[in-house]
């Protein structure tokens, strides 16, 4: 086979993973990138649910569909982030949880690791999704940034996401970085 030509599901996160399935087939994909919202992919269940996995493999071959990445992007997007109200709308409660910033950046990495750890259970090797950026809202700036502002911005993003990365490295699964504020 030539390089598959895959779906992302994210932006029908709010229809069936079945109904989705059987449209992608009929519009002559060769698979999806699964979603870790909506009811596409879920982190807990593939790490907690023997059967789960298999069973996302099994609706996908029903209609001749294969699943060769996963994406995490908005739970990514909270590792880093400055947390407000915003990030309530696209996080899983369990990663909210009480709204503290740092809590949700924290339960954010942690949600990071466990989705390497649920990629690599459902035989995947690439994750794809956002990082979030402490510093976005400095980079276009008045009045001036202080001087190291922006390199602690990226001290914050090593210490925040090497060892998520670490975990993703350990399960052999790689991380597809998006480019996104």
């Amino acid at each position: 086979m030539a390089r598959p030509v895959t779906l992302f599901t994210g932006q029908w996160a709010d229809m069936p993973l079945e109904t989705l399935a059987r449209k992608a087939a009929e519009w002559g994909y060769d698979g999806l990138e699964l979603a870790c919202w909506g009811d596409h992919f879920d982190v807990e269940k593939a790490l907690s649910d023997d059967g789960y996995c298999q069973g996302r493999h099994d609706l996908l071959a029903r209609y001749g569909l294969k699943v060769w990445a996963i994406s995490n992007h908005l739970v990514g997007q909270a590792v880093c982030d400055q947390i407000d109200e915003r990030h309530k709308a696209i996080v899983p409660a369990r990663v909210w949880g009480d709204g503290d910033p740092e809590g949700v950046r924290q339960r954010a990495a942690e949600e990071m690791k466990n989705t390497a750890r649920a990629a690599a259970r459902l035989g995947v090797r690439v994750v794809n999704g956002f990082t979030g950026s402490s510093i976005w809202p400095y980079l276009y700036s008045f009045p001036p940034n202080t001087p190291g502002l922006i390199d602690r911005g990226f001290q914050d993003f090593a210490d925040r996401w090497n060892p998520i990365l670490d975990v993703f490295d350990e399960v052999g699964v790689r991380f597809g970085l998006e480019v996104h504020p």
